[in-house]
């Protein structure tokens, strides 16, 4: 058997063409997203000092979900998905091209990373929407949690590269290297959009909502069925908390970096440094993650893994609030980022797969809202909580919250970490 018959068998997204090209342009434009993310809120403290707009540009960029992801699953159901991914990773091309010129040419303030983090997160609110739904069109339903899963390697190894390619940046250019990194994002955005032109899905797997029925008729259809599926409730409650005050935890690595690791003689390369070595190890948690569920995307037993997902995450938050070097941090990320890709891909994969068609994109996008749409007040209440009472506070609190959370839902409903969907 040849290699590409082999890695088809194996991963049986790959299979479709569409998913091929589609999935290729995505991974060069998520290169360069991590790189911004890596950067901005390295810049955010750099030229603040402050761990509270931390948590304001993670409220900026958040609330737009709060706001627009519910109606979102509605809206996407109406039209075509791949139309709606290409105009909003367009907005999201000039956003980065923004950054970068404000950064180049040293104009940029805080609140013009607060603005541009505002006008991302709405694009990403109804872009991430349809891009989840669109992917059973890319595949079919059998191949579907493969093409999650590779989605996530994806993500995961963007998220690895991003980083250490941005480190460099930040290291040799130093003030004003942020904005090449934004530069260096917005181009990438442009293989993405080119390979959606050049992307058909198919029909057969859409929702096919007419226009007889009216958006509130068919959002409280949604909902109904949320609360009458305990399974699939539960699962978006299991990613309601930590989005709420676990992931917004992680916007505290900077201050780490700066602050708590500081050493004698510290200069702006070696923070910068620190700063890349936590995500970079993050990054790779998660894409050791991410590579074992697309080998394995065909295994049964989704809720146990999802299960381990949620403790892993929580105890490695947990064991971060103590650490006091660099080196004791890293192997935690590295866990943090396991555990963060495992529950979420899981319960992504879950709910796709348990969830009917036509009702596919309100159900994801209640997903997306309880996961990103409290993130904005979490960003701002974890912010307040370093700002107050220190960064390795805020952390402990993240973990505590996301551990006690876990331990109530597998004790109430035991059937969840039996799901074999």
């Amino acid at each position: 058997m040849n290699i590409a018959a082999t890695l088809t068998t194996r991963f049986p997204a790959l299979q479709s063409r569409n998913f091929r090209i589609f999935i290729i342009g995505q991974f060069i434009s998520l290169i360069g997203t991590w790189m911004q993310n890596t950067t901005q809120p390295y810049l955010a403290y750099r030229i603040s000092g402050q761990p509270f707009y931390l948590g304001l540009i993670g409220f900026a960029s958040a609330v737009p979900a709060l706001i627009l992801t519910l109606p979102a699953g509605v809206l996407v159901e109406r039209m075509n998905k791949r139309k709606v991914v290409i105009i909003m990773q367009a907005v999201m091309l000039l956003q980065a091209f923004a950054l970068a010129f404000l950064a180049i040419t040293g104009q940029i303030t805080i609140w013009h990373i607060v603005v541009l983090a505002f006008i991302l997160g709405m694009a990403n609110s109804i872009e991430i929407t349809a891009r989840q739904a669109m992917l059973i069109e890319l595949v079919g339903k059998e191949a579907l949690p493969n093409a999650i899963a590779l989605q996530s390697t994806i993500f995961n190894a963007a998220r690895v590269i991003g980083p250490a390619l941005a480190g460099p940046l930040l290291v040799v250019l130093q003030n004003g290297s942020e904005g090449w990194a934004f530069f260096a994002n917005g181009v990438s955005y442009l293989f993405v959009i080119i390979s959606l032109f050049f992307v058909h899905t198919n029909s057969e797997f859409s929702s096919n909502v007419g226009p007889h029925s009216s958006a509130i008729t068919e959002f409280r259809e949604g909902q109904k069925y949320i609360f009458a599926t305990i399974v699939v409730a539960l699962l978006i409650i299991s990613a309601g908390v930590p989005g709420f005050i676990g992931f917004p935890s992680i916007q505290q690595v900077p201050v780490f970096a700066r602050d708590i690791f500081s050493q004698p003689g510290d200069t702006e390369a070696l923070v910068a440094a620190r700063n890349s070595a936590m995500i970079t190890a993050q990054g790779f948690g998660a894409l050791i993650a991410s590579v074992t569920l697309a080998i394995f995307s065909m295994m049964k037993h989704k809720g146990r893994l999802m299960t381990v997902g949620q403790f892993v995450f929580a105890g490695a938050l947990i064991g971060l609030a103590f650490c006091t070097t660099l080196p004791m941090s890293l192997p935690l990320m590295t866990l943090i980022g396991w555990g963060t890709v495992t529950q979420l891909a899981m319960t992504n994969t879950l709910i796709q797969l348990l969830v009917p068609n036509h009702l596919r994109g309100r159900v994801i996008s209640t997903y997306f809202w309880a996961l990103n749409g409290v993130a904005p007040f979490g960003s701002l209440f974890v912010g307040w909580m370093a700002q107050t009472y220190g960064a390795p506070t805020a952390v402990l609190v993240g973990g505590s919250v996301c551990l006690v959370l876990a331990l109530a839902v597998h004790i109430y409903s035991p059937k969840l970490r039996q799901v074999i969907a």
